[in-house]
C-alpha cells in the first residue's frame, strides 16, 4: 500500500522516500508517493528520483494491486535496490499545468450542465465528452462564463463522502461512463467556491490548483460531433 501524498498536497514537489517494491517489468514502488497514477482522465506523473548520488528518470505513473503505486522508468537503467531510501522529485511545471486543466475542466462541467461521458487531461488542454443531442450554439458565452469563473479566484478544497451520502445524492455524479468506486470506503470530493454557495462539488481522485485564479486565461476550443448524443468540448489554457 502506497501512501498518497499528492492528496495531501498536491504541491509537494520532491519528498523523500523508500523503496518498498520491484515490479517484474521494472517499475518501482515507494512506500509513499508523490507521484500521481494514470486515473480519471488525468496523465501520470513524470519526474525523477535521486539515490546514492544515482538519478533515475521516471516517464510516468500507474496504479498497481490494491493501493499500490507504480513509478515507471523512461528507459531500463538500475533500479534504486529494495529498502533504499531515497528523493523523489516530480517534473512539477507538467503536474501543474495537469491541476490547472483538470480543475478548469470541472468548471466546464459547470458552465455546460449535462452527463459526462468522457474526459482527457493534458499539459496544454483538456475535454469533455457531454451527453448532450446539439453542439452548443453560444460559444463566447461558455468562454465568458469560464474567465468569470477563474477570475472569481474561488478556493478549490476537499473532502469526504460516504457510499450512503453519495448514494442519497446521485446528482453528485457527473460521470456516466465511470463511477466512483463502490465498496473502496469514503469517496473524496473536489469541491470549488464555499458552503454556502457551492460552484462545483463532485466526487474526484485527481489534483487540482488551491484556487480558480491559478489556472489563468481559458480559451474554448473544438466542438466535435462524437455520435449521435455525444459532444466533445476543448479547451485551452492560454500560457
Amino acid at each position: 500500500m502506497t501512501e498518497m501524498l499528492f492528496r495531501a498536497d498536491a504541491y509537494l514537489r520532491d519528498a523523500p522516500a523508500m523503496v518498498a517494491g520491484l515490479t517484474p517489468e521494472g517499475g518501482v514502488v515507494l512506500d509513499k508517493s508523490l507521484f500521481y497514477p494514470t486515473g480519471g482522465g488525468q496523465p501520470g506523473d513524470s519526474g525523477w528520483l535521486e539515490w546514492d548520488g544515482r538519478r533515475l528518470p521516471i516517464a510516468t505513473t500507474i496504479k498497481g494491486e490494491g493501493n499500490e503505486i507504480i513509478l515507471v522508468p523512461a528507459e531500463p537503467s538500475a533500479l534504486p535496490p529494495l529498502g533504499a531510501h531515497l528523493i523523489q522529485v516530480l517534473d512539477w511545471d507538467r503536474r501543474y499545468r495537469h491541476m490547472r486543466v483538470h480543475t478548469a475542466l470541472h468548471l466546464l462541467s459547470v458552465v455546460i450542465p449535462f452527463g459526462v461521458t468522457g474526459g482527457q487531461i493534458s499539459a496544454t488542454h483538456g475535454r469533455i465528452d457531454f451527453d448532450m443531442p446539439d453542439a452548443p450554439t453560444d460559444r463566447d458565452d461558455i468562454e465568458v462564463a469560464l474567465n468569470d469563473y477563474v477570475s472569481m479566484d474561488a478556493r478549490v478544497s476537499d473532502g469526504w463522502i460516504t457510499q450512503t451520502e453519495l448514494a442519497a445524492a446521485p446528482h453528485l455524479v457527473k460521470t456516466m461512463a465511470v463511477q466512483p468506486p463502490i465498496g473502496a470506503g469514503d469517496i473524496r470530493l473536489v469541491r470549488i467556491g464555499e458552503e454556502e454557495g457551492w460552484i462545483d462539488l463532485q466526487p474526484c481522485g485527481g489534483t487540482h490548483v488551491a484556487r480558480t485564479g491559478e489556472i489563468g486565461l481559458l480559451r474554448l476550443g473544438k466542438i466535435q460531433k462524437k455520435g449521435r448524443m455525444n459532444r466533445r468540448v476543448y479547451v485551452h489554457l492560454d500560457s
